[in-house]
């Protein structure tokens, strides 16, 4: 195979971040049982180098780095290390996010700037790290993680809400630019997955409306979550053919077109959905 092309996905060089937990660690996963190696990047980087070394022992290529998203120098650092020690960077999976629970009116402007930070300009940073470089060596793919969440109307979420709208702007704006390079930028917009935040959205986000952890996982739940492997191959699997808006579970792209659709109909969905959360709680409160 020629050195200056993409590779898919034996002998590939890949960076998750967030890749310590949820679909960041199935991304990861899934790549080196496909023959890559994965620099797992994660602020928890205890977590990330303790996967890596159990993937390492089923001999698979898996490496760890601590990592915060919102500094820069840092991602520019993993980027420039692992493209100088393998000679090559084939994707980065734009991953880390961050996501807080409740009412805007309840926000401070600290909780604006976290989201922001984390979920917009972490995915900046990343970019600004790796695509310079992959214009350079002429091939790569960044993969951008936004949401569902990102063409919805999202209220109760409404900062992630926001920075996942940025996101997916970012890929598509950036892809036209891209490809005239050999580069390829994909927008990975997740529906419901089973993660840790599914477990307890106030342990692993921030969740400043009280919401019984019943309440919330009952939430989840009737959204159907996918789990995390199956996420994972069928996410590699769009890349692969070099998707430009990669919406999985597929149903979700139901949802998608409806509100192209009818922008109107999404809003009274929110609005529906807004109105049944907040008479539960309010009888969970009464309960309690």
């Amino acid at each position: 195979m020629k050195n200056n092309q993409i590779r898919t996905y034996d002998g590939a060089v890949a960076i998750v971040t967030g890749a310590a937990s949820g679909i960041g660690y199935g991304l990861a996963k899934a790549l080196v049982e496909r023959g890559a190696t994965v620099v797992l990047a994660d602020r928890q980087g205890q977590r990330a180098e303790e996967i890596a070394a159990s993937l390492r022992q089923h001999n698979l290529k898996a490496t760890a780095t601590e990592l915060n998203v919102v500094d820069f120098e840092a991602v520019r650092r993993v980027v420039e290390d692992t493209a100088r020690q393998h000679g090559r960077l084939d994707y980065l999976f734009n991953n880390a996010g961050i996501s807080i629970g409740g009412e805007a009116k309840l926000y401070g402007i600290d909780d604006w700037n976290t989201v922001f930070d984390v979920n917009l300009r972490g995915v900046a940073n990343g970019v600004q790290a790796a695509y310079p470089l992959m214009v350079r060596q002429g091939f790569g793919h960044i993969v951008n993680t936004a949401s569902v969440c990102g063409f919805l109307p999202s209220p109760w979420c409404v900062s992630y809400a926001a920075s996942k709208y940025g996101v997916l702007g970012l890929s598509l704006s950036l892809r036209v630019e891209a490809a005239e390079h050999g580069v390829r930028v994909s927008a990975l917009c997740p529906g419901t997955v089973r993660t840790a935040l599914l477990e307890d959205y106030g342990k692993f986000g921030k969740l400043i409306q009280p919401v019984p952890l019943e309440r919330q996982q009952k939430f989840w739940a009737k959204l159907n979550p996918m789990e995390p492997d199956e996420f994972a191959r069928q996410t590699l699997k769009a890349v692969a053919r070099n998707r430009s808006v990669i919406v999985i579970p597929q149903w979700w792209r139901l949802i998608w077109w409806l509100n192209r659709l009818s922008p109107a109909l999404g809003q009274r969905m929110a609005r529906s959905e807004l109105r049944r959360t907040k008479a539960a709680l309010e009888t969970a409160a009464e309960t309690a």
